[in-house]
């Protein structure tokens, strides 16, 4: 038994948080489907999430299509199929580096500052504060994260998707000497609604997932400065994580079924 303990205590702990988090998750979406609202801070969110976000974003897209166009060149001249950069380096972008990369940019950026602002929030009492003025806190900070990151994050993809794709169209014209109106021609004709629309889907649940994690761990802080510190990183580890096993599964939704 004193060898078994170890593993009960850890699968016990792993299903309380799971249920810790479920049961925050649920109450989280019900007040953002239910009045009262807050437009104010919806609308404050989604710049903060969407706008503020936009130059590391789009930095990441641009250098990913230039890398992309790059290193299919230099595997794909092994067997003569340059012709192919075109419409590996834009599927590539729309199904999967442009969501999972912005994801993961917005989770650096905007999952630690959410948790870090709702920490400070939770040690210092101020929480405690709105519940005393008759405000919820669900309503007035969760909810218009969860709304502003699952809205905003799929402009952000589609906004990068486009700059990927340019990146891509700089390299290969000006510096492997590709024909550009062959290039955006084979770009544009091997381009299907289903690439754009799973990268988009994928988008708004990696949205919901960093503000999720973020509202979550900065809401669940305790401790004092400690406590906040442990939470950002929690917030971004956990945000991560989620969005690549939610990758695999969106992606085999869309495309093994």
């Amino acid at each position: 038994m004193p060898i078994l303990a170890p593993i009960g205590r850890v699968t016990i702990a792993f299903f309380a948080v799971i249920g810790r988090v479920s049961i925050f998750t649920g109450h989280s979406i019900s007040h953002c489907v239910r009045p009262p609202f807050f437009p104010r801070q919806i609308l404050r969110q989604c710049i903060e999430v969407g706008f503020y976000s936009l130059p590391v974003v789009g930095l990441t897209a641009i250098f990913t299509g230039m890398v992309l166009a790059l290193q299919s060149f230099t595997g794909f001249s092994r067997f003569s199929a340059e012709s192919a950069i075109p419409q590996i380096v834009v599927i590539s972008i729309t199904r999967e580096l442009g969501p999972v990369l912005a994801g993961l940019m917005v989770a650096g950026r905007v999952g630690a500052a959410m948790a870090a602002e709702i920490g400070t929030m939770r040690v210092t009492e101020q929480i405690d504060a709105l519940t005393t003025l008759s405000t919820n806190p669900f309503k007035y900070l969760v909810a218009p994260r969860l709304i502003a990151g699952t809205i905003m994050l799929p402009l952000l993809v589609l906004i990068a998707d486009v700059i990927g794709v340019l990146g891509g169209f700089v390299v290969s014209v000006f510096a492997l000497n590709f024909n550009p109106s062959a290039y955006l021609n084979n770009t544009i004709n091997f381009l299907e609604p289903i690439d754009v629309l799973s990268g988009l889907v994928k988008a708004a649940a990696f949205g919901f997932l960093v503000t999720l994690m973020g509202c979550y761990h900065g809401y669940s802080s305790q401790g004092g400065a400690q406590g906040v510190g442990q939470a950002t990183t929690n917030a971004v580890v956990s945000a991560s994580i989620l969005i690549l096993l939610f990758n695999y599964i969106i992606t085999s939704l869309f495309f093994t079924i």
